[in-house]
Parts: C-alpha cells; sequence; structure tokens
C-alpha cells in the first residue's frame, strides 16, 4: 500500500502561515500562546479543524526539515528552539486533546439542552395544539348538540325552534371550527335537515288534514245545531212580535241580536279544533320560500277531501249527514282563510265551494228524479236550507244553491199537482150534483170558511136560517178545500225561503191555473157532457158560476198574503176556461132540450100538400110547450140561463121548421102546407109572450118573412135590393129559392091547369132568385 501523499503547499502558503505564527515574542519573556487561541477557536467554530491541523502538521512537518537544515547551522539554537517547539507541540497537543475533549462536553452538554430544548418547544406545541384541538372539540360538541337537538326537536314537534337552532349554526361567526371539514360537513348536511323539518312538518299537516276530515261532520253537526236553535228562538221572537214578521233568520235587526250569544263551534265545551299544526307549517314553509309549495299541496289535499264528501251512490238518507260534513269542511276554509294571511285565497276556497254546490246538487237531483213522495222533497229542502242559512252566517255564496231550491219546488209543485189532480178529477167524477145540504151553524160557518164567495152572497148565506140548502154541491165545497191544503202544501215549501218571490208568484199562479182549468173545470167539462139529466146540468151550471167567482176572491185572497210577505202580485186566468166550461155547459142545456124537441118532432105527422088548411095547431105542440116550460122553470139556476135555455129550444123550433120548409127531407109542399106551418109558429109565439118571453119570437122571424114572400106573391119586390135590404134582409136567397122550388115541384105535378101554371111560375121565381145570388149558401 503506498504510503498517504501529503498535500503540497507552495512556499508562499506556507511562509504565510508561519507568518501568523508567532510563538515566541521577543519583547516578552512568556511564551506567547494567546495567538494559537483563535486558531483553535476558529477550528472549533467552523468544524474543519481535524483538516486544519493536518495542514499546520504539514507545515509543521516542511518546517521541521527546514529546521533541521537551519539547524543544522544554528544547532543549539535549534535544539533550543526545537525543544521549544517540542514543548508547545506537547502544548498544543494537550491543548488540542483538552479543546476537543472541552468540545465533545460542550457537544454533548449543547445536544442534551437542545434535546430539551426541542422536548420543550415540542411539549409547548403540543399542549397548544391540545387546548386548540379541545376548544375545537368543545366548539364542535356544542355544534353537534345543537344538531342533535334539532333531530330531538324534530321528533318532538318543535320544528320552529330547529330551524332556528339550524339558523343559529349557519349564522355562527368566523372561527378556527369554520375551516374544519367537520363545520364543512355539518354546514353540507344542514339542507338536509332543513328537508327533514320539511317532511317532517308537512307530515304533521298532513295528520292534521286527517284529523279534521274526521272532526268535520262534528263540526258541521254543532254548527246545524246552532242554527237550528238559532232559527226557533228567532221564531218565538218573531211571533211575539209583529214587527219582526218580515225579518228572517240572517237579517240584520236578528244578526244583531245574535251576536250576544254567538257560539263558536270550533272551540266549544264539546270539541276543540287546534290550527297550530296548519300555522306552523305555514310559518316554516314560509321561511324556507316554499309557501307556494305547501299552498299547492293543501289545495290539491282539500280538493280531494271534498270530493269524497259525497259517496260514489248517493241516497237521500245520507244527506244530513252530507251537509253536515260540507259545513263543517267550509266553516275550517273560512276560519283558515280568516287567520293565514295570504295562504288561503277567496277564490281557491270559491272553487271549492262551487264545485262541491255543483255535485251536491246534480246528486239530490238524481235522487229524487224517481222521487213521487211531496213529503221527501220537504225533508231534502228543510235540511238544504239548514244548512244554507249555516253557510250564509260565514258570507258563502248561497245563490246557486237558492236557485236549486227553487228547482226542486217546481218539481214538488209538479208533483202536488198530480196528487191533487187526482183528486179533483175524483171528486168531480163521484159528486151527485144536488145542492150541498148543512144543519148546524157550525157545519154552516165551516163550509163557508173553506169557499171562496163574494162578500154579499156570503153575508147573505150567513143570514139565512137553518136547515139551509147551499146553491153549490158537494164537490165546489170538495175543491175549495184541496185548494187550500194544495195551497198550504205549497207555501209549507217556500217557508225560510226567502227568493225570487217572482218566481214563486208566477209559478203558483201558473199551479193554480193549470188545476182549476186543467183538473177542475175539464173534468167539469166531461161530466156535463156525459150528463144528460138536466137538473144536474143546471147543478154543473152553479158550481161553474162559484167557481167562476172562486177564481177572482182566491187571486185577491193571495195577492193579500203575498203582499204581507213582500211578494208579488198573483194573477189568475182560469176564470176564462171556467167561462168556456160555462158555456159548455149551458150549451149541453140546450143540447139535452133539442134532444127531447127531437123525440116531440118524431111525433109531428105533417101533410105538406094539403088540400085545405087547418084551423088549429098541431096537437103535439101542446105537450111540447108543456114540457119545455116545465123543466126550464124547474132547474136551479139564474134566470139568464133559463132564458138561455128558452132561447135554444126556440131557435132549434124555428131551425126544424126552417129544414121542413127548405131542407131536403120534404120534396115538395103546397101553400096550404106552408099556411099550416105559420099556425104553428103563430101559436109558439103567442106561448112564449104569455111566458114573458117574447123576444124570443125573433127567432122566427125569416120563417114569418120568408112565408109571407111566397103567401104574398112578394117575389118580385124581394128582388128589388132597396126592399129587400129594407124588409127582407133577414131572408136568405137560396132557403127562398128551395121553398120556391118545393111549391113549383108541387104544381107540375098538379093535373089542373091553375095550378100548373103557378107551379111554373114557382120555378121561374125560383130561378131568378137563383141566378141573382149565386154566391149565397143556405
Amino acid at each position: 500500500m503506498p504510503p498517504r501523499r501529503r498535500p503540497q503547499f507552495t512556499q508562499e502558503n506556507i511562509d504565510q502561515q508561519l507568518q501568523q505564527i508567532h510563538l515566541l515574542d521577543q519583547s516578552s519573556s512568556s511564551e506567547n500562546l494567546e495567538q494559537l487561541g483563535p486558531i483553535i477557536k476558529q477550528i472549533h467554530t467552523n468544524r474543519q479543524q481535524d483538516a486544519y491541523l493536518r495542514t499546520v502538521q504539514a507545515l509543521i512537518d516542511s518546517k521541521d526539515a527546514e529546521i533541521e537544515t537551519i539547524c543544522g547551522d544554528n544547532y543549539q539554537e535549534f535544539i533550543s528552539s526545537v525543544s521549544t517547539l517540542f514543548s508547545i507541540k506537547s502544548y498544543t497537543t494537550n491543548m488540542r486533546e483538552n479543546i476537543m475533549a472541552l468540545d465533545n462536553e460542550v457537544e454533548r452538554v449543547g445536544r442534551g439542552l437542545v434535546e430539551k430544548k426541542r422536548a420543550l418547544l415540542q411539549s409547548k406545541k403540543t399542549a397548544a395544539n391540545l387546548d386548540e384541538a379541545i376548544d375545537t372539540l368543545q366548539a364542535c360538541l356544542r355544534v353537534l348538540d345543537v344538531v342533535n337537538r334539532v333531530g330531538e326537536m324534530i321528533r318532538e314537534g318543535k320544528y320552529w325552534s330547529a330551524l332556528r337552532s339550524l339558523e343559529d349554526i349557519e349564522s355562527m361567526p368566523p372561527t378556527s371550527l369554520s375551516q374544519t371539514p367537520l363545520f364543512q360537513h355539518l354546514l353540507s348536511s344542514l339542507p338536509s335537515l332543513r328537508g327533514q323539518i320539511k317532511d317532517a312538518v308537512t307530515a304533521s299537516v298532513k295528520q292534521w288534514l286527517l284529523d279534521i276530515r274526521n272532526v268535520s261532520g262534528q263540526v258541521g253537526g254543532l254548527a246545524l245545531d246552532a242554527m237550528e236553535h238559532r232559527t226557533r228562538k228567532w221564531r218565538s221572537r218573531r211571533e211575539k212580535d209583529p214587527l219582526l214578521k218580515l225579518s228572517r233568520v240572517g237579517s240584520a235587526v236578528e244578526i244583531v241580536t245574535n251576536e250576544k250569544t254567538e257560539y263558536n263551534v270550533l272551540d266549544n265545551e264539546h270539541l276543540h279544533v287546534d290550527f297550530t299544526p296548519l300555522y306552523e307549517c305555514i310559518h316554516i314553509y314560509n321561511a324556507l320560500d316554499s309557501l307556494d309549495e305547501i299552498r299547492r299541496s293543501y289545495q290539491a289535499d282539500r280538493k280531494a277531501q271534498s270530493d269524497l264528501i259525497l259517496p260514489d251512490t248517493f241516497m237521500l238518507s245520507a244527506l244530513p249527514q252530507v251537509t253536515q260534513e260540507i259545513v263543517g269542511f267550509f266553516i275550517v276554509e273560512n276560519h283558515v282563510l280568516n287567520t293565514t294571511g295570504s295562504f288561503r285565497s277567496q277564490r281557491e276556497v270559491e272553487d271549492l265551494w262551487d264545485a262541491l254546490v255543483k255535485r251536491v246538487g246534480m246528486a239530490v237531483d238524481n235522487a229524487l228524479r224517481n222521487e213521487a213522495d211531496s213529503d221527501a222533497y220537504l225533508a231534502v229542502k228543510e235540511c238544504l236550507l239548514s244548512f244554507i242559512m249555516t253557510l250564509e252566517s260565514y258570507s258563502y255564496s248561497t245563490e246557486n244553491l237558492h236557485s236549486f231550491i227553487l228547482h226542486l219546488f217546481e218539481r214538488y209543485v209538479a208533483i202536488l199537482e198530480k196528487k191533487f189532480g187526482k183528486r179533483f178529477e175524483a171528486i168531480v167524477i163521484q159528486d151527485d150534483c144536488l145542492p150541498m145540504y148543512v144543519e148546524a151553524a157550525t157545519e154552516r160557518d165551516r163550509v163557508l170558511d173553506t169557499v171562496w164567495l163574494n162578500d154579499d152572497e156570503r153575508e147573505q148565506l150567513a143570514k139565512a136560517s137553518l136547515p139551509l140548502s147551499l146553491p153549490w154541491s158537494q164537490s165546489f165545497y170538495l175543491c175549495c178545500q184541496d185548494i187550500r191544503n194544495f195551497v198550504q202544501n205549497f207555501y209549507q215549501f217556500l217557508e225560510g225561503v226567502s227568493q225570487h218571490h217572482r218566481n214563486i208568484d208566477d209559478l203558483l199562479s201558473k199551479s193554480l191555473d193549470t188545476i182549476l182549468a186543467t183538473f177542475i173545470s175539464e173534468n167539469i167539462a166531461r161530466r156535463a157532457q156525459n150528463t144528460s139529466n138536466l137538473s144536474q146540468i143546471a147543478q154543473i151550471i152553479t158550481n161553474l158560476e162559484h167557481f167562476q167567482v172562486a177564481c177572482s176572491e182566491l187571486e185577491r185572497s193571495l195577492t193579500n198574503i203575498r203582499s204581507s210577505q213582500r211578494g208579488g202580485i198573483i194573477r189568475l186566468t182560469a176564470a176564462a176556461p171556467f167561462a168556456q166550461t160555462l158555456t159548455r155547459a149551458l150549451s149541453r142545456v140546450t143540447a139535452s132540450i133539442s134532444s127531447k124537441l127531437d123525440d116531440f118532432f118524431g111525433l109531428s105527422e105533417y101533410d105538406w100538400t094539403p088540400p085545405r088548411r087547418e084551423q088549429a095547431p098541431s096537437m103535439y105542440l101542446y105537450e111540447l110547450v108543456n114540457w119545455l116550460t116545465t123543466v126550464v122553470d124547474s132547474l136551479v139556476a139564474k134566470d139568464a140561463y133559463k132564458d138561455e135555455a128558452y132561447r135554444g129550444a126556440a131557435n132549434y123550433i124555428a131551425d126544424c121548421f126552417l129544414d121542413f120548409m127548405t131542407g131536403r127531407n120534404v120534396p115538395m109542399m103546397n101553400e096550404n102546407g106552408v099556411a099550416n106551418l105559420l099556425l104553428d109558429i103563430d101559436f109558439l109565439e103567442d106561448e112564449f109572450k104569455r111566458g114573458g118571453h117574447a123576444h124570443l119570437n125573433a127567432a122566427f122571424l125569416e120563417l114569418r118573412l120568408m112565408t109571407t114572400i111566397v103567401m104574398e106573391d112578394q117575389v118580385q119586390q124581394y128582388l128589388i135590393p132597396a126592399v129587400r135590404q129594407a124588409s127582407y134582409s133577414v131572408v136568405r136567397p137560396k132557403r127562398l129559392q128551395a121553398l120556391l122550388e118545393k111549391l113549383a115541384r108541387y104544381g107540375a105535378e098538379c093535373r089542373d091547369a091553375p095550378s100548373r101554371e103557378r107551379g111554373e111560375k114557382r120555378r121561374k121565381e125560383a130561378e131568378t132568385v137563383g141566378r141573382l145570388f149565386p154566391g149565397e149558401s143556405r
């Protein structure tokens, strides 16, 4: 192994180093070792002392060689110097060792101090970190405790407090905790917690809505009971005070009175409806800026609940329960509307109300479609009317319900018309057509209080002595009695209904006209048509007269009733149908008389071509006149109607005579036959004069004038317009022509010349009359 190579130094570097070392100071008696101190210190401080010492050693070795050279020259001095140098070297070596030992000790001691210092600093840092960690943990614990309490508050139903706690967490001032992942995680979980609060409060409202639905019927029942109590109380007070007669429940006077004892159906000794869940939900949704969401959800839920109130299969027996549910539903809605500000709009509630009212109307209408019992309609009306009055007090519009009640009323009246129509038909058919007989004053008063009469006749009958035969028959009394019952049933439905007076008046007028004209007048007309007994027909005529009076009196009395109830005027038109029926009954008298007269004329045996003229009228006319006067004068009817019967008989006799003279049944006649017929006419005219009916002779005027024209040969005068207009205006040309033709036909068949000439003359006169008036009818 080659020897380690020493480092090489230039002479300049060695001289420079040695010049810096002055071990001996010539001016000092002691060794100058202080200069080694900085060198040693420098060696210690820069940690390169070993390399430096090696360099010094090399320099020393280099100096040794030089010294040896010098010593060779200066041996003694050199020895002395070497000895000194060795001493120095020894000192230096010892010092170096001491320094190294000291350095090691210092290094050991410093290392310990550094370790202690480091440990102390680490301890302080750890303590600070622990303090910070403790503070952070405490802050985290507080936040976690708040979060935990939020969950507990949600479970306890303290939703607003839970929401406020979340807001407190979110609004915490910035701290060291704010930057921690835990806090950031908590912040990121706040929306979820808000969602939990939202879901919990929504579930609370859903449960509340279910509870509300379950108690709506009870709320409605309490409200309807309160309204019924209110109605009874007001009815009792109205009966005591006539001034309140026209005021109904809901009027201003009644409302002022009722305010003193107002009853809260939502909070009383029987029931308490708590709206706190809804209010809290609205408050929380409003804080979460989601009010529209809960508003739409609430509207949808209430719409669904309103749809469930009416069952799919609706029966009338369920109507009271349904109305209770509806009343309770809308009382709750009214309270929500008035206590939640803008949460509930008036329009939303009105939409629910209108839809449900429409469905109720359709359901009730369908349930009553095949109902023929008027009492069922009354029960429905009473139920709906209480329902209407109750919700009117909560400011709900009930116009559609009032219209629906009037619709039901029209059907109710139609049922009444049909029901009473059958009764009236039976009354008329079963009538004996005999004057009604009363024996006791109470019976007479009861009858007079039932029928409608003019004041004069009522007073006269009231003063008449008993027993008494009344002018009318049993049918008139029974019809009046049932008309009163009809009117009572009519107004029974309207009790409590205060609207649409004009519609009600028109309907009553129409119904009474239908009853009077259709069910009474027409049935009487059929009865008269099927009756041939003149006394019965006369009684029917008397009944019809009283029905005519009853129409006007009924109209007046009903108008007075309606006026007291702020109604309109009742107008009846049934008097005209009764007048027509009366005319038909009178014509039936005439027809019956004419039918009997046919029997008399059937007994007549006229010879229309007799060889001579008779001196006395026909014998059958005596019997005819006796029968006619007996029958007509015995009729229980007005003189005007008797005179009408006489006039009908006279006209019928005149028509029969005209038919003899101008009809086709008699092919020919001579002047003797015409003269005999004139003799019969003279007899009848004398009889009518004797009976005080001279005016009836006008029926024979055409016969008399026509026979005068023939018998006095006045045909040429008849052809003169002025004469005809002045003296023979009632004679119809065709009838005159027919009579002339019959006379001409008789003359043509005669064998003697004068008769044949006279017949030819009559033929020419007939042709002349026929040519002058071709358009005239017989």
